[in-house]
């Protein structure tokens, strides 16, 4: 069983260590267009890819570039609303085949959206739906049955993670900015017992008697 583990990590990790030579202009290209936009940030995926789509939004909206997850099928159902010319939607998906995730593009194009595809397959629905489509090749091995996606979401979230920090460095990025909008949790307690300044959430208790 050990070995099976480290067999699972280590076909994950040569996919990771993959990625670095495929960082490429695409990224660049993906940079610019987020920097131009004049609207706002969505980040969408279905089924695996949602979940590295939420932590996608969430890693970007933390460190500087305000972000949202829209989830593919409810937009399909109204959702779509918010998406407005000159937002960014960013849409994973492995295959590119995903309906949902490309009939969102394809409304959120129409609505004057740009739209940026991360696939593995650059002959897809959704790379004819996007403005700029970023192709990434996972190893062989690392999903099980070139199937079910384990190492292509790690890729396709360390991609994300490179796009983050590429706009950090751009956006002249620092700590306090990041704690300031960060109270909860154990980020929050390290915010107030190290850095200061940043006061507790109330209780409920102190905000129903802080209340007239």
């Amino acid at each position: 069983m050990i070995d099976s583990a480290r067999r699972a990590v280590n076909a994950e990790a040569k996919a990771l260590k993959q990625l670095e030579d495929q960082i490429d202009g695409t990224l660049v290209d993906v940079v610019r267009i987020i920097e131009s936009a004049q609207g706002k940030v969505l980040v969408t995926g279905s089924g695996t890819s949602s979940h590295v789509a939420r932590r996608m939004a969430h890693l970007l909206s933390v460190t500087g570039t305000p972000s949202m997850f829209i989830h593919s099928m409810d937009a399909l159902h109204g959702t779509v609303g918010a998406v407005q010319a000159g937002d960014v939607l960013v849409a994973l998906s492995k295959t590119g085949e995903s309906k949902e995730v490309v009939d969102l593009c394809r409304l959120a194009r129409s609505r004057g959206a740009s739209i940026v595809g991360i696939g593995e397959r650059s002959e897809s629905a959704l790379a004819n739906a996007c403005d700029i489509f970023v192709c990434l090749s996972t190893a062989q091995g690392a999903d099980p049955g070139e199937t079910i996606a384990m190492g292509s979401t790690l890729v396709a979230a360390a991609w994300g993670d490179a796009l983050t920090r590429t706009l950090m460095d751009l956006h002249d990025w620092n700590l306090q900015e990041s704690l300031e909008i960060h109270p909860a949790g154990g980020v929050g307690e390290l915010v107030r017992n190290v850095h200061g300044g940043i006061p507790a959430a109330q209780s409920k208790e102190e905000r129903e008697r802080s209340c007239p």
